[in-house]
């Protein structure tokens, strides 16, 4: 414990010092984490000693895909919803079952799995997350629209493949270890849960007899989310739906608790991401990127070059996105910090299957932080060229195409 805390803290005061670098150039703090714990664990230096069934690592795995749902339904109350709908709801409604689809596909032919492994193994990989696209989702250069898609869709996306993995995992699990009725009635009472707890605390400050001082404004939301997460523990209800139930409530009804706790939670969600991502790269060994096989591998890339383009691609036809939009979506579908937990969460699991469905898991998302963490800047920088060119002149290219060339009738 002591050498893990000496290595987050040593990697954080890195990472702070190093920020500005990364905002400018290639360089990516959440690969630099996974690169650390990857070198500080039993597969390198052995600094960092972990097992998967470490009490630690499954804690930090729920607490940490806790506030990070918690935050995401925070950026998609009902109102940014409504209002952005379209775009997000063609990368939710049909991108994100297809790009489930085309995985376990994948994972059921290239890998050998069976089915059930399979279709977990592509709900834990079809959420995305715009930490590994940061320069492409922050370039005020590149089209609001494809922007707003990129941060709604990973916002969202994250609580609707958390059923997906839960179901999928339970069926693996067999039925002597949870009952899909259980499973159901989990989930639900986490949805209650996550919607009444908030509204609720909301409702009271809104009377007169209750009013947070400002100093005390960002721990409301705080408050709410610990109050939800001792709830769920107490009632078994479903943590992960709580939170981000919970979420969109505060975002619905509770702007100002929003809009105080943004920026606080912001930091504290961070923290926990770099954690968890510094334990996963720990559990990671060289033994087992070799144990994947060329298989493994070939799945990996298909995952990331094939799936989510597929899916985009045939989940936009019609909507009226430019090419060069649309590529960058189907590129910029990073497996980030939700598909690492739940993959930690499978591998505690205790299923058959856990530790290859974790190391296919694991070598898809090394993958995908390598290659999109390292090029979504030279792709923001691809809509620089577009969006430097004064309206003036596409207003007389578009004139010139439909008046005759010089020295024609």
């Amino acid at each position: 414990m002591g050498s893990l805390l000496l290595a987050f803290a040593g990697m954080l005061l890195l990472a702070v010092l190093l920020s500005s670098l990364a905002h400018r150039t290639i360089l990516s703090t959440a690969a630099l984490f996974l690169i650390a714990g990857f070198v500080l664990g039993d597969g390198a230096l052995g600094v960092v000693s972990l097992a998967p069934g470490d009490e630690l690592v499954g804690t930090l795995a729920e607490l940490a895909l806790f506030a990070v749902l918690f935050t995401d339904g925070m950026r998609v109350g009902w109102a940014e919803l409504r209002s952005a709908w379209r775009l997000p709801g063609r990368a939710l409604g049909w991108g994100l079952p297809l790009t489930l689809a085309i995985t376990a596909v994948g994972a059921h032919y290239l890998v050998g799995l069976g089915w059930i492994e399979s279709l977990l193994i592509g709900a834990i990989l079809a959420p995305t997350d715009p930490v590994f696209a940061a320069a492409l989702v922050g370039n005020e250069k590149v089209p609001p629209r494809l922007r707003r898609l990129l941060n709604v869709e990973s916002g969202v996306n994250d609580g609707l493949a958390l059923p997906f993995v839960m179901v999928f995992l339970a069926i693996a699990a067999g039925s002597q270890d949870l009952h899909l009725g259980e499973l159901g009635l989990e989930l639900g009472l986490g949805v209650v849960i996550g919607v009444a707890v908030p509204w609720a605390a909301i409702k009271l400050e809104q009377t007169r007899w209750f009013s947070a001082s400002t100093p005390y404004e960002p721990l409301n939301a705080l408050a709410i989310g610990l109050l939800v997460l001792a709830l769920g523990k107490a009632t078994h209800g479903n943590l992960f739906l709580a939170a981000f139930a919970a979420g969109i409530t505060v975002a619905t009804f509770g702007e100002r608790q929003r809009e105080s706790f943004e920026h606080f939670g912001e930091l504290i969600t961070e923290l926990f991401k770099l954690a968890a991502l510094l334990v996963f790269g720990a559990l990671i060994t060289p033994a087992l990127l070799g144990s994947v096989g060329w298989t493994g591998w070939l799945f990996a890339i298909l995952a990331l070059v094939l799936a989510r383009p597929a899916a985009i691609w045939l989940s936009f036809l019609g909507s009226g996105l430019s090419v060069r939009e649309q590529a960058a979506v189907a590129w910029f579908g990073p497996k980030g910090f939700a598909s690492v937990v739940y993959a930690l969460i499978v591998l505690s699991s205790g299923i058959a299957a856990a530790q290859q469905v974790f190391q296919l898991v694991a070598v898809t998302i090394v993958a995908s932080i390598l290659l999109h963490s390292s090029t979504d800047i030279v792709v923001a920088r691809g809509f620089d060229d577009e969006r430097d060119v004064p309206a003036w002149f596409g207003k007389a290219r578009r004139l010139r195409g439909r008046l005759p060339e010089d020295g024609q009738s």
